[in-house]
């Protein structure tokens, strides 16, 4: 069994994504790595090639600006790297610059991806998320958050990235095949200095509205307000190995009362669903098999 993993990435240092972490996390399980890097304003590319020459396989890119319509370029990136993997790997790893796995589920995950490897009715496997807010030390508890997500895929390439490259899609939009695992993917876009995350805000809702929306809806200011949150609770467990020096050096300090609940009735009732009896109400961009 073959494992690939893959990945995209511009800007990195720029925006302040955790992309060295986020291919080194997965990488002790990974055969090799290909990662398409856009043609960045800083030092990106030299970044990326510094972390294990033997393993990555990096494909220098351009990216469309010009596809604002539901983050499309971020899918068309991630299919660039897709379509890169050789015919000899089983499953492909997907992982985002601001995702990072941590290793205890690595035994989980290779255990997964062996029983399911040879079942034609398995398209990938799914993972659950820990989507981090304002610190290393809250997540978001609302369902604005997604709660799982396709992150290993069958190297089918009839499999495509879907919309803004959260999920994947196979044939004529069809939803993949897939078994939940008991893994969680640890989702760190929205925990960076608030200076790095203004400027993501600025610039990256360009990839899905046009300049005159993001000006009319993006506040500008030199930091971001994280204030603007409805629901968190604390972390209490550990974070991945590969992110403990990047959070010994944070330069900002953020607190929330988690006693604070701004969620709506229609969350509210949704969480009394999945709370007492199990059931989800929400997008799914899948098939659980």
């Amino acid at each position: 069994m073959k494992v690939t993993g893959f990945s995209f990435i511009r800007n990195g240092l720029k925006y302040d994504y955790p992309i060295v972490e986020a291919v080194m996390s997965i990488l002790p399980i990974c055969d090799e790595f290909v990662i398409a890097v856009g043609i960045s304003d800083d030092n990106t590319l030299e970044l990326i090639q510094k972390i294990d020459p033997n393993k990555i396989k990096i494909i220098e890119t351009v990216w469309d600006d010009s596809l604002r319509e539901g983050g499309r370029v971020l899918a068309e990136e991630t299919n660039k790297a897709f379509q890169a993997i050789g015919a000899d790997t089983d499953w492909c790893f997907y992982i985002q610059g601001d995702e990072v796995v941590h290793e205890k589920y690595h035994p989980v995950i290779r255990q997964a991806m062996e029983k399911w490897y040879n079942n034609p009715n398995v398209d990938g496997l799914l993972f659950n998320y820990l989507h981090f807010y304002g610190s290393y030390d809250y997540v978001g508890s609302s369902f604005k958050w997604y709660p799982k997500e396709i992150r290993i895929i069958k190297n089918n390439k009839s499999i495509y990235s879907y919309r803004d490259a959260q999920g994947f899609r196979k044939g004529e939009n069809q939803k993949l095949n897939v078994k939940p695992i008991d893994a969680y993917m640890y989702h760190y876009g929205w925990v960076k200095d608030p200076r790095a995350m203004q400027l993501k805000q600025e610039n990256f809702n360009k990839l899905w509205h046009s300049d005159q929306w993001v000006d009319e809806n993006v506040a500008k200011a030199e930091t971001f307000d994280y204030s603007n949150i409805d629901a968190l609770k604390l972390f209490t467990d550990t974070h991945p190995v590969v992110m403990q020096k990047r959070i010994a050096e944070r330069n900002w300090k953020f607190s929330h009362d988690i006693s604070v609940n701004k969620l709506t009735l229609k969350d509210k009732f949704k969480h009394l669903m999945l709370t007492y009896f199990n059931i989800f109400i929400g997008y799914k961009n899948y098939k659980v098999k």
